[in-house]
């Protein structure tokens, strides 16, 4: 399949809108802009920067270790027959300093510029590590006859489950105080350049916070990218980087020349510590790609993980381990909804849609019912009489205000509780806990060219459109977003996505 190719930066065209934006944006216009730059940085400056935040996050790990140990050691007092002997006292101590210092090795402190699959990943290595080092050093001193199996099971589980919890709403507190994320300046004001601005927006765990924005030939409209003042040229960051100790730069530049872009490179690097370049490789992710040495010559790897049959097997793991362990726990919980249903709107409780599966197999997925009987035809009616309604279901498949669900429905929708009954699905092989949407067969032909790729897997219960945006996002957009998600496809990114799925579905964010 041929790809589109990416039109060039044209460095003259480039010149003639710069000098067509300088002139509608006045000097004091650009003053502003640059005073605004400048009061970032001192804020920033006056919080302590990294220390402070790198401080806070400590001081919760070691907080949250020690309560866990001690926590363990009265239930295993409690339920055991095992006193707390001192081996065991001195033990806790160490796991507590071994567990930290392995997180600030693996780069955990503050953990700028990782993903949260990647983020996860690491604590999840931090605890096992720090488990496999206590089992050596217990064997080495032959201790291990001293000390209690169920308060080394309660001490690292506990660890395991609530360190990315606490790390999470650590990190929250931190961003409401303004203090969360360091500054970076962005190299390029163009369309790359504004995707950039808005996606360290969004994803604010990402810990980049975008404070001036740079270009040699580009100057944006009234001096402002998204929100994010416009500096001036390369050489202007080079100063403000030099004045306000600004150590990361990212290049926003992907189809500028490459004689020019390595011009521009050479320059960031005298100024700034780190420089990172988006590569003109669109629809190539960050996760995907590792670069590689080639004698030499810089190459980049591209790793398709879906395609290994292990990697599918632990998917598949994964699903069933959660749903059997889960549903176990929330089986009294689908029981007291299926009741609801029933009281309010009567049999059938269970709704089935026919939906594209895994090589486009069809299956029959199952949710709660929603909505009134023969919601079809009412549908139907009312796209018929309504043209917004119509430009409405068109765009996003739903109706925000859809007259026929029911009040029950409603709460459902808005929990995303309605698809629970998707979890039979799930043990089925019919459907993975996360993965792409469900789509109608109606639907497939508007998923385009990457319509092979997200029909490769089965579809999830929950999955990155759910997650981000979710039903504010556009039939486009999910697309995008699953694509987005295939190729970035780890365990650690669905343990991520589950995470996040729990979070959204206890605030409600955007169901409907």
């Amino acid at each position: 399949m041929k790809q589109r190719k990416e039109p060039r930066e044209d460095q003259g065209a480039n010149l003639r809108r710069f000098e067509a934006a300088a002139a509608t944006s006045s000097k004091e216009e650009l003053a502003a802009s640059t005073s605004q730059i400048d009061a970032g940085s001192v804020r920033w400056a006056q919080t302590g920067g990294q220390w402070l935040v790198t401080s806070r996050l400590v001081l919760a790990d070691i907080v949250l270790a020690c309560l866990v140990w001690l926590v363990a050691s009265i239930l295993q007092d409690a339920w055991g027959r095992w006193e707390l002997s001192g081996i065991a006292i001195v033990g806790n101590v160490s796991n507590v300093f071994v567990w930290f210092g392995l997180r600030a090795l693996l780069g955990l402190y503050p953990g700028y510029g990782l993903d949260q699959a990647e983020e996860l990943r690491r604590q999840t290595y931090a605890v096992f590590s720090t488990l496999a080092i206590f089992a050596i050093f217990a064997l080495a001193f032959r201790v291990g006859d001293s000390l209690s199996r169920l308060l080394l099971v309660l001490g690292f589980l506990s660890l395991l489950i609530l360190a990315p919890l606490v790390r999470h709403f650590t990190k929250r507190g931190l961003m409401r105080a303004g203090v969360w994320g360091k500054p970076v300046v962005i190299l390029g004001a163009g369309k790359a350049g504004a995707h950039l601005v808005r996606a360290l927006r969004d994803e604010w765990h990402f810990g980049y916070r975008p404070v001036a924005v740079f270009d040699s030939n580009l100057a944006p409209v009234r001096g402002v990218l998204e929100g994010v003042p416009y500096g001036g040229t390369m050489t202007d960051a080079m100063d403000l980087a030099r004045k306000r100790h600004i150590d990361t730069a990212v290049f926003a530049m992907p189809h500028t020349r490459r004689k020019h872009l390595i011009k521009f490179i050479e320059q960031a690097k005298r100024s700034f510590k780190y420089v990172i370049v988006i590569p003109n490789l669109a629809g190539v992710t960050n996760s995907a790609a590792r670069s590689r040495n080639l004698a030499g010559t810089f190459g980049v790897e591209i790793e398709q993980n879906l395609l290994n049959p292990w990697a599918l097997r632990a998917k598949r793991a994964l699903d069933l381990l959660a749903t059997v362990v889960g549903g176990a726990f929330i089986l009294v919980f689908i029981l007291a909804i299926f009741l609801l249903v029933w009281i309010e709107s009567g049999r059938p409780v269970f709704y089935k849609d026919r939906r594209v599966g895994q090589h486009g197999r069809l299956f029959s997925c199952l949710k709660l019912r929603t909505m009134v009987p023969d919601a079809e035809s009412i549908l139907q009616q009312l796209l018929k009489e309504d043209a917004d309604l119509r430009e409405e279901y068109s765009k996003y498949h739903k109706l925000r205000h859809d007259p026929r669900v029911t009040r029950v429905g409603r709460f459902l929708r808005k929990t995303s509780l309605d698809e629970l009954p998707q979890l039979w699905n799930v043990l089925r092989g019919e459907m993975s806990l996360v993965g792409p949407r469900p789509y109608l067969p109606r639907e497939t032909g508007r998923i385009g060219s990457v319509q092979g790729e997200i029909l490769r897997v089965p579809p999830g219960v929950t999955g990155p459109w759910q997650v981000s945006g979710r039903n504010q996002a556009s039939f486009e957009d999910r697309v995008r977003m699953d694509a987005h998600y295939i190729h970035e496809w780890s365990v650690w990114l669905d343990l991520a996505i589950l995470g996040r799925t729990v979070v959204t579905v206890f605030f409600g964010r955007g169901a409907f």
